[in-house]
Parts: structure tokens; sequence; C-alpha cells
């Protein structure tokens, strides 16, 4: 059965050279680059903050994979560290050579960057459906406390993590089947660690990246992370399971823990892991989140009882919602591939550089030689749709190129590539698919962008 909505006008609220769709590490990157090559922006959320995978999920190690040998990326992405740091929201984190951001309190420096930017805020507001005239994307749709409302721009950058407004305009995107995408995850942090006793307990008994294959999970390393330092915990989890504390069928209960203050504050805590979850279908999204905080308590339980300095540990905090890492992907006008992020792939066309990580689908390859590969300008340009370019885990790639893209600070890279683009073909009034990108790597390249 169907029910039809009666049609209704809607109101145009705002207009807007750029529009933004999403504020994660994507986003912000687009909106920054955007306005900082001269355009009036808008800035998109769902949710009451920015920050997307940052600061609603909490996912604060977002350099975690640096080390000393690593070329690393340029631009906007080691501005949101360095800004971090400097507004006192940031750690040294444990596992490498970066700062573990405070998801609380990036909260305030995504916003101070924003208003820096001159670029229009728009929180609580959830894109519905696009603006359409034939192939050409006008504006959205969005739904809010003040119903429903229309926002027309000129050019549209999707970051919205699962491919929503390419997708509901008509672009042609490609997703696994749920049991095949990377598992989701429920992050969350504890208070009352008493840091010194949970240190020499690390110390004691240090795990590497090799433990972090067990039981059902598998990882290719390239061999030299083998013995590499990680803050890595499955232990307390197994003797939980044999003590009968965590049911024997939970063998997922594992993973990393973050940074860890003076204060007792054990944050960013990677320990559930939810496979066959599809992160575009709202039932799986309520039963993952349900599950997943059902799982994060039996992890702390067992973390009080198994693991020295958290004996009087308690929850501090969940993210404010599910960690998704896998869905839509965009048919780009180049799709990444295996060979491309493995082997230092060179584009004429490139907006940046990324570190050889890839992390993800049983593969992990830290980038401790100096190696690197260029992102393509062709991989945010979806087919089927103009004036809309993409940005963050959607572009375009085959499995392994996502599991090197879809990190956060690569994001940033193809966020501030596609925000630079967007205000250059707003401004000569051209589509993506005409633009000199010669013109955009300047650009980038003023904006302290590495390309090569």
């Amino acid at each position: 059965m169907n029910i039809y909505e009666p049609a209704k006008e809607v109101p145009v609220i705002h207009e807007t050279e750029v529009l933004i769709v999403g504020s994660g590490p994507g986003g912000l990157a687009a909106a920054l680059g955007a306005a900082r090559a001269g355009s009036h922006v808008t800035l998109l959320e769902r949710f009451g903050c920015f920050g997307g995978n940052i600061t609603a999920v909490g996912v604060e190690g977002f350099a975690w994979y640096r080390h000393e040998g690593t070329v690393d990326t340029e631009g906007v992405g080691i501005e949101f560290e360095e800004r971090a740091r400097a507004m006192g929201a940031a750690v040294k984190e444990p596992q490498s050579d970066s700062h573990a951001i405070d998801g609380e309190a990036f909260k305030w420096v995504a916003d101070t960057l924003v208003e820096e930017a001159g670029i229009t805020p728009m929180l609580h507001r959830l894109f519905a459906a696009p603006i359409m005239e034939g192939k050409f994307i006008k504006g959205v749709i969005v739904e809010s406390k003040a119903g429903r409302e229309a926002i027309l721009a000129e050019r549209v950058v999707d970051a919205t993590g699962d491919a929503d407004v390419a997708h509901r305009a008509g672009a042609t995107t490609l997703m696994q089947a749920k049991e095949d995408m990377i598992g989701a995850s429920v992050m969350f942090s504890m208070s009352g660690v008493n840091k010194s006793r949970f240190i020499e307990h690390v110390k004691a008994d240090p795990q590497t990246y090799k433990d972090w294959a067990y039981g059902q999970w598998t990882i290719e390393t390239a061999g030299k992370e083998d013995e590499m330092f990680s803050p890595f915990l499955r232990k307390p989890f197994e003797k939980a399971r044999k003590a009968g504390l965590i049911p024997e069928h939970l063998d997922t209960i594992a993973g990393t823990w973050g940074a860890l203050y003076d204060s007792g504050d054990l944050t960013y805590l990677n320990l559930v892991h939810l496979l066959g979850y599809d992160g575009t279908d709202p039932n799986d999204l309520t039963r993952g989140e349900i599950e997943g905080r059902k799982q994060a308590m039996l992890a702390i339980e067992a973390l009080k009882q198994y693991t020295p300095g958290c004996e009087n540990a308690k929850l501090r905090n969940f993210g404010m919602t599910l960690g998704i890492r896998d869905t839509r992907k965009i048919d780009a006008a180049y799709n990444m591939t295996e060979v491309d992020v493995r082997d230092q792939a060179r584009f004429e066309d490139s907006i940046g550089i990324f570190p050889e990580f890839i992390d993800g689908y049983g593969i992990l390859v830290l980038p401790t030689t100096g190696r690197y590969f260029q992102v393509p300008y062709r991989t945010l340009l979806p087919k089927g749709v103009k004036n809309l370019i993409c940005a963050g885990r959607i572009t375009g790639g085959d499995r392994v190129s996502h599991a090197a893209t879809r990190n956060m600070m690569c994001c940033t890279v193809t966020g501030q590539g596609a925000g630079v683009a967007a205000a250059i073909a707003a401004q000569q009034q051209r589509g993506f698919d005409e633009l000199d990108i010669g013109k955009v790597q300047a650009e980038l390249k003023r904006q302290d962008v590495r390309l090569h």
C-alpha cells in the first residue's frame, strides 16, 4: 500500500553559489576550500555540530597512520589537526606521530573555522531531495523543525558519506551487498581510568598490528607492520567470554584504544564491530545503534574486570551516531583502483596526495616508507548529473582503493579539491567536466595543498 502526499509549494529560504551537503572531514574541507577560493558558501548539516566522523561519531584518531617516514598530505586536513592543537582540542596520539583530536572540543574548533571563512552555517537541516532541471541540479529540499524548505545553489557538493544527493539526483552509484561491507562501529569513551596503571600494563604486554589477526579476523600487511606497536585490546574480552561475561558468539569485540588523558578519560574506543549492517537502511541503523551500545557496555565490564587501571572506570559517552565506513560510491569519470593506491599512481589532474595507507577489507598497510599516491580530479565527478561534484568516502573506486580513500584525512583531500572546483565552476559558469584543471590546481597550491 502507498500513501500519496499532496503537492505543495516549498519556500526558497536561501540562495548560494556553492552548497555543501554534509560537514564531515570531506564536507568541512570542501566548504573551506570553496570559501577561500572566493565563493559564497553554505554548509548544510543534519546534526547540531560540524565535523561528522570526528564529532558526531567520535573517531578522534585523525592521522594515526603517520610515522617518521610518512610523506603526508598537506592542506586543510593538516590545518584541522594544527588548529585543534592550538585551541587545546588535541592530545598526543599513542601509536603514531600525530595528535588525536578531542571530538567534543572540535565542535567549537569547526564552528570557529566556519565563522572565520564567512561560510553560512545551516545545522539541524536534513537533505531530503535534489531540485532538478533535467540532469542539472539546482539546489536541494531540506526537512527541519521549520518544515520543508528549498535552498538554491549554482553548484552542489555531495559530502553526505552515502552519496545521498548523487543517488537521488539520478547519478549511477554502486554498493556492495551488506555482508561484504566494512563493519560499522559504535564508538565510545570511558572515564575513571588510572592512567599510570593502564600504561604500565600496556608496556608489560605490548600488542602489535600482527595481533589484529585472530579468530574470524584475518589481516594482510606488508610485513613491516607486524612488529609495530598497536594500542590493541583483545585479551580482556577473551577472558570475559571464557568467564561467561560476554556471550561466546561475540568474538568481534576487540580493537584499539585511543587517547588517554591525565584526567582518566580513555577516548575513541574502537572495540565494537558490527558486520552485515547497511548504513543506508534505517532499520539496520536502528538495530546497529541498539546492539552496538549493548556490546559496548559488555566491553566496559570486561575491561573493568580484566584490565589493570580500569577497575573504577565507567562509560563517559557514546558517539552521537553509528560509525559507517562503507555504503554507496559513485561511478565516477575515473574510478580509482587497487593498483593506484598500492603502486603510487600519478595523475595529470591530481588534486592532492595521500600516503600509502590502506585500512579495510582485511588489509592494513601503514605509510612508513615515504610512498604515496595522487588523487585525480576525475574521481570526484559522478556520471549522469550536472553541476554536482562529490567528496569524501563516496568518490569513485574499487574495494581496495576505497580502503585508502575512505580515511578521514584523504576525505579532506577530495573535499578541498571538490570545494575549490565548485567555486571556480560557479564563478566561471562552467560545468565540472569543462573546467581548466590547471586553474583548479593553481588555487589548491595557493591554499597550501601538495599536488605532486
